[in-house]
């Protein structure tokens, strides 16, 4: 089973577009985008397995120049069958 993440990117100041640009270009990166805020890129990556999840976020997405901090949040699937938080009756 797919998993993917959500990676919060901190840049050097100016470099946010640079980065974004070159994120973009990389195999497994479904989207990138500049955001406001603490963090100042935000790109959702996905990968056959969690090793290679890491793998490409420490071996790819981390050596992208401009680059100062990265957070991983990997995306949990709770298996929610309904709109409603598990344990809140419908």
């Amino acid at each position: 089973m797919p998993v993917s993440a959500y990676v919060l990117i901190q840049t050097e100041i100016g470099r946010a577009a640079s980065v974004v640009d070159a994120a973009r270009a990389i195999d497994g990166v479904d989207s990138a985008e500049d955001v406001t805020g603490p963090y100042d890129v935000i790109v959702r990556v996905s990968a056959p397995s969690m090793d290679q999840l890491g793998g490409l976020v420490v071996s790819r997405l981390q050596s992208i120049k401009g680059i100062t901090r990265t957070l991983t949040c990997p995306v949990v699937n709770l298996g929610y069958e309904t709109d409603e938080p598990a344990g809140v009756p419908g």
